[in-house]
């Protein structure tokens, strides 16, 4: 089964379509702890680098527009991922044997083979073995990262943003996707981010008559995705109306300082960044899985449920960046500390 992992990154990136994996949802054949566990540092990477990147490149200059001034940006956030998050650990796991690690969703594109043994009381009819408990056996084979494609091994997440000055040196920030369709199999994705600048260089008396501008900000940021996960009748998953959900929430406040002069702005600041997000897999699952009595083979099918994952980060920004201002069009690059490392860059046409 070819799918689309994370189908959300390939489409605000712009830069990069996700590598196709093949049948991820095959563990799910794992018992439920082991399923959260491998499903849990498989995503990591890419669920928490978003939420980084989703927090960044909101403001490139502290000071403010003049009232109605406006500014319309277009970039890029490349969230860094942590060398020991392209791995994740298979120790452990109860019901999984074949290997004692995996590449992460951000790892190399090697595929890992595995095994999973559960004992079920068999409530096939016809097995010799009805009602009985026995050791069950079933092969799967988790997919690679996409490391190759992910440059700097970075997640993407967009830059897409609408500024406007406000009375008592305000600034308001929109992000916004409106609910689009994604292809034939009912994805859906929308997001809305909304932020507030507030300069305070006044606050500082003389500090006024200088290039040097100070502000606070904050941002909140959330977004949905939907799409289709491909039925499948055959082999030892069965799939039927079954989705992907996705669903993230970030939010950030940060103080941040700029020199301000004709063609060259350099800024910088600190903050705390923090946000949550969810992955949810409704539908029909059901596994099959093989024994063997009196050296017949047999299978037996079962019910299986998916996990509903969530993930969590939190901690302190440090950024720096400059900006270089041609009349009207703005370039601008940052870049910026924290557990996922980040790289901003974009391009800003504005007035006032």
């Amino acid at each position: 089964m070819k799918k689309y992992i994370l189908i959300f990154i390939g489409v605000f990136s712009l830069s990069f379509n996700t590598k196709a994996q093949d049948g991820f949802e095959n563990i799910l054949l794992a018992e439920g702890s082991d399923v959260n566990k491998i499903m849990q540092g498989y995503f990591a990477p890419a669920m928490e680098g978003f939420i980084y990147g989703m927090n960044n490149g909101w403001s490139h200059t502290a000071k403010v527009h003049k009232v109605l001034g406006f500014d319309l940006t277009l970039g890029l956030s490349a969230s860094m991922v942590p060398s020991e998050k392209e791995i994740f650990s298979l120790v452990g796991l109860s019901s999984i044997s074949g290997a004692s690690s995996a590449p992460s969703f951000a790892g190399v594109g090697t595929q890992t083979n595995l095994t999973v043994t559960r004992t079920l009381t068999i409530q096939n009819p016809n097995s010799p073995v009805f009602g009985q408990s026995q050791v069950v056996t079933a092969g799967l084979t988790l997919p690679g990262g996409i490391k190759d494609d992910l440059p700097l091994n970075a997640v993407p997440a967009p830059i897409a943003q609408l500024n406007v000055g406000l009375p008592w040196k305000l600034e308001g920030m929109l992000r916004i996707v409106p609910k689009i369709d994604l292809g034939d199999d009912g994805g859906k994705v929308n997001m809305l981010g909304l932020g507030l600048k507030k300069e305070i260089t006044n606050w500082f008396g003389p500090m006024e008559k200088t290039p040097l501008h100070v502000a606070l900000l904050a941002a909140y940021t959330t977004m949905d995705v939907t799409y289709g996960i491909e039925n499948q009748n055959s082999g030892s998953l069965i799939i039927n109306n079954a989705s992907a959900e996705f669903e993230l929430k970030a939010f950030t406040v940060q103080a941040m300082a700029s020199l301000n002069f004709p063609i060259i702005n350099l800024f910088g600041g600190f903050g705390y960044s923090s946000g949550s997000s969810s992955y949810r897999m409704p539908g029909t699952y059901q596994g099959s899985y093989d024994y063997t009595v009196n050296g017949q083979q047999y299978s037996e099918t079962i019910n299986l449920s998916a996990p509903n994952l969530d993930f969590n980060v939190n901690g302190f920004t440090t950024t720096i960046g400059a900006r270089l201002s041609l009349g009207f069009f703005k370039i601008f690059a940052s870049y910026t500390l924290q557990e996922y490392n980040a790289l901003s860059a974009g391009i800003s046409l504005g007035i006032r």
